[in-house]
């Protein structure tokens, strides 16, 4: 980190490449597609994953994987890092404050699950927040983030057909017992990317088959005064809680899935536009979820 107000001569040739990837898989419409350069990875292992924490082993390690992480990521914030600058529509947390419910927000940045966590601590209470996570962060991940990755609260996504049953399974539990899990629809993580992009319907799929609501978070970004590493502008973050989105009890639950994915794309949508001044539009053409 620089001092205030200094930028650096270079700026990070890896971040630069990911910029022009971003630019290009826009233009492909490949909304989906990871942009990061990751280490190899290896498919989850059968009982390799405790999916709802049951062991007390599990227990253990998350309890202790969690204090680590909360202790990092409130460093982060002191450091300035990391800059959670306003939330907005706390009120609309607290309505799904007694019931499960799938989180959904935009992925832009390894720590964006930190301020949705920080953010939703109203209703949370001392509940965790789980998080659906790619398979390979989980199994093959390196150093500090790996640990996180395994340890704290994470849902993996498994390859194997059996072992998804099992994550699918043990997330509509977490749910039906009050649990938040948060889900990212728009499925890969595009670095600093502002825009919402096309929606992925597992998420709405968990919430529609648990009768849970959706409820949406969308981050906004404005550059700050400071300098990363990278030499780009650190971004502060306003974290949007929207109001939830209710499955309707007489839709089945695809119908449901629908809807709701639908409407969650319709307020990040409005969301972007109000707090950018720009309509939605994509380098492909187009502009639906």
């Amino acid at each position: 980190m620089t001092t205030e107000g200094e930028r650096p001569a270079e700026r990070s040739p890896d971040r630069l490449r990911i910029i022009e990837r971003i630019a290009e898989y826009e233009r492909e419409g490949k909304f989906d597609v990871d942009v990061e350069d990751d280490p190899p990875t290896r498919p989850l292992r059968p009982g390799e994953a405790d999916f709802t924490g049951r062991k007390f082993s599990s227990k253990i390690k998350t309890f202790f994987a969690n204090r680590s992480a909360y202790r990092y990521f409130e460093g982060l914030i002191k450091k300035g890092d990391l800059v959670i600058k306003e939330v907005r529509g706390e009120e609309n947390c607290l309505f799904a404050k007694e019931s499960g419910a799938v989180v959904t927000c935009n992925h832009f940045n390894p720590f964006d699950n930190y301020a949705v966590y920080r953010a939703l601590l109203p209703c949370l209470g001392k509940r965790p927040l789980y998080k659906v996570i790619r398979e390979g962060n989980y199994t093959s991940f390196p150093g500090l983030y790996g640990y996180f990755f395994k340890n704290c609260n994470t849902l993996p996504i498994p390859s194997d057909y059996r072992l998804l049953a099992e994550m699918a399974a043990a997330a509509d539990e977490l749910l039906k017992r009050g649990e938040k899990i948060l889900i990212y629809p728009e499925q890969a993580m595009w670095w600093n990317y502002r825009k919402p992009r096309p929606l992925k319907g597992g998420a709405f799929t968990f919430a529609a088959k648990a009768s849970v609501p959706v409820l949406p978070v969308f981050i906004t970004m404005t550059d700050s005064d400071r300098t990363g590493a990278d030499g780009f502008p650190v971004q502060e973050y306003t974290v949007n809680i929207l109001p939830a989105i209710l499955p309707d009890p007489r839709l089945t639950a695809r119908e449901n899935a629908a809807v709701m994915k639908e409407k969650n794309f319709a307020v990040w949508k409005e969301v972007y536009e109000d707090f950018y001044g720009l309509p939605l539009s994509y380098a492909d053409g187009k502009a639906d979820g």
